[in-house]
């Protein structure tokens, strides 16, 4: 099972990346925790300076903007 942090307010990209994460997951047969951050405190700690910011297993792969699904996927799959 992949652990997927999901940083951001909660903004709708910020939902439209959850959605994403959960729709790359199915495609791809796996399941992943996902966790919503949305204190800014623990955002700025965890190095994500514009949001939605992702990480996977807890390496941070995406901020700023919605993924690029095929990226997505890779991150998903490593």
């Amino acid at each position: 099972m992949k652990t997927v942090k999901i940083y951001g307010p909660g903004c709708k990209r910020c939902e439209a990346t959850e959605k994403m994460v959960q729709e790359a997951a199915a495609k791809l047969g796996i399941e992943v925790a996902i966790e919503k951050v949305s204190d800014a405190r623990s955002i700025a700690m965890a190095g994500v300076m514009s949001t939605p910011g992702i990480a996977v297993d807890g390496k941070l792969v995406h901020a700023g903007g919605l993924p690029d699904a095929a990226r997505l996927e890779q991150w998903l799959g490593a």
